[in-house]
């Protein structure tokens, strides 16, 4: 980061990115059930395959720090996010700022009766690698879709289950 606070990277890495990916699932749950296991960041683990989520800095809501660590065998992602808005029982937007995966994301609920909710991730992910990392998306954009709904469907049905937040 290039100042104290972060403030100059943040900015820059909370402009959207060429990489877009979006998932959506209906979980049958009123939305404030439903967004307060979305903020339970460290219950992602239990819904992100792979991953160890935990609360750096702050309370999980706006300001908070996240990080979210994948590990697959040897392999190791780290994603860091600053919590940027939280608009209750609407919207949590956060901005990934590591070194591999930066951008803005969203996730939004959206009641659709008294007893169910649309839940909607989206992600612009600035890609790495220049113009390599440009002509691989549409090859990796398929994995990260799928890998997304499948995580969403996870969480619906946590929820759903009584089992989150």
């Amino acid at each position: 980061m290039t100042d104290p606070q972060g403030a100059d990277d943040l900015r820059a890495a909370a402009q959207p990115g060429a990489g877009e990916v979006t998932a959506t699932v209906i979980v049958d749950a009123p939305a404030e059930r439903v967004f307060a296991a979305l903020l339970a960041w460290e219950r992602q683990s239990d819904w992100i395959p792979f991953t160890q989520v935990r609360v750096v800095e702050g309370d999980g809501r706006e300001g908070s720090r996240i990080e979210a660590v994948t590990a697959l065998g040897r392999a190791t992602l780290r994603d860091e996010m600053r919590v940027v808005r939280v608009d209750e029982p609407y919207e949590i937007g956060v901005v990934h700022y590591g070194q591999l995966l930066r951008g803005p994301g969203v996730l939004r609920c959206t009641q659709l009766d008294r007893a169910r909710t649309q839940v909607v991730w989206h992600e612009w992910f600035h890609l790495p690698g220049g113009r390599a990392g440009r002509l691989a998306w549409p090859v990796l954009w398929p994995g990260s879709k799928l890998g997304l709904t499948q995580a969403l469907k996870r969480f619906a049905r946590l929820v759903e289950q009584g089992r989150l937040p």
